[in-house]
């Protein structure tokens, strides 16, 4: 009663609701101190994190340039495109070497899995023989690989038609080895896996030019070509897309009869077709050919200077000495 004479009872209704909005702040203050402090702790983490992913990073990025620096050193020591004279001396000057029994590897590498193979044979350490330049090899694949137990000759070929391997029936001098990995007191490779030698054929075909030589070694002794008629690209106007194509494929199925009747009257031991693969492809599967080996090559012009430019592209060896 006195409080409420004296006004007090509003006073303290008043202090009441004070303390009660200032216990809301302190909690409200709290728990804010509390998410402060929990975010101030996420953040030092997440910069930890940060640092040590950016250290990674630096690391990782030192690893790879050490890397890049490694595999720039590691290079072919020479490579070179060779024919005619050039090759046939380095063939002869490889077929002259000679070593002790088994001292000279000579291995057919068709892809990178013929490598892996040569890797897991046990008489081959391609590692003590070559070093870090092993790791070429895949690099150089399809290749005929030359390699002597000393390590002083190793050389990959790159010839015009890889060989294939013999399967024993037929012993024709253009016959493949029996083995892809062969260690022997020579190389045993074969001079016209590498050098136009001996009767044989080279057609180049294109969609619309075909032109055969029948060869003896280097020289021609006869030919036959010819051109037909194929629609070039699709201009507007004119025939639709579709029909255009239609009449297209129609001529060239009709060239590639041609080429393959032309090919019918050819007498070589062995032939070569080279020229647009798709084309090569389609030719040989159509006429059931048996290719001794088949290349893309860029022949241009009329039928007999394309042959010619044909000829001497397809009898080039790459050479990279390891």
């Amino acid at each position: 009663m006195l409080d409420e004479l004296l006004g007090r009872a509003s006073l303290k209704e008043r202090i009441d609701e004070l303390e009660e909005e200032n216990e809301r702040l302190r909690s409200r203050y709290e728990a804010e101190s509390e998410r402060r402090a929990e975010a101030a702790t996420a953040r030092q983490d997440a910069e930890e994190t940060v640092n040590r992913l950016e250290d990674r990073i630096a690391q990782l990025e030192g690893e790879l340039e050490r890397r890049e620096e490694t595999e720039s050193e590691r290079s072919f020591r020479r490579r070179d495109r060779l024919r005619g004279a050039r090759l046939a001396d380095s063939i002869d000057r490889l077929d002259s070497i000679r070593t002790g029994p088994e001292g000279a590897l000579t291995a057919i590498l068709e892809d990178a899995d013929a490598v892996s193979a040569l890797r897991d044979d046990d008489a081959v350490d391609l590692e003590a023989l070559l070093g870090d330049r092993a790791a070429l090899l895949e690099e150089a694949a399809p290749c005929v690989l030359c390699l002597d137990d000393a390590g002083l000759i190793a050389v990959a070929l790159e010839p015009p038609a890889l060989p294939e391997l013999d399967s024993g029936a037929g012993t024709d001098a253009a016959s493949g080895p029996e083995d892809a990995i062969d260690w022997n007191d020579r190389f045993t490779f074969e001079r016209e896996w590498f050098l136009p030698t001996g009767d044989y054929a080279l057609a180049l075909v294109r969609t619309d030019l075909f032109a055969v030589g029948t060869y003896e070694d280097d020289e021609r002794v006869d030919y036959r070509g010819f051109e037909s008629d194929v629609k070039g690209s699709h201009s507007k106007g004119g025939f639709s897309q579709a029909r255009f194509e239609r009449i297209r494929d129609d001529q060239i199925d009709d060239h590639l009869e041609r080429c393959a009747s032309a090919l019918a009257d050819v007498d070589a031991e062995r032939l070569y077709v080279v020229g647009q693969r798709g084309v090569v492809d389609a030719l040989v599967e159509e006429a059931a050919l048996e290719p001794a080996g088949t290349a893309a090559v860029d022949a241009t012009g009329d039928p007999k200077p394309a042959l010619e430019d044909a000829h001497r592209s397809f009898w080039t060896t790459e050479l990279r000495v390891l």
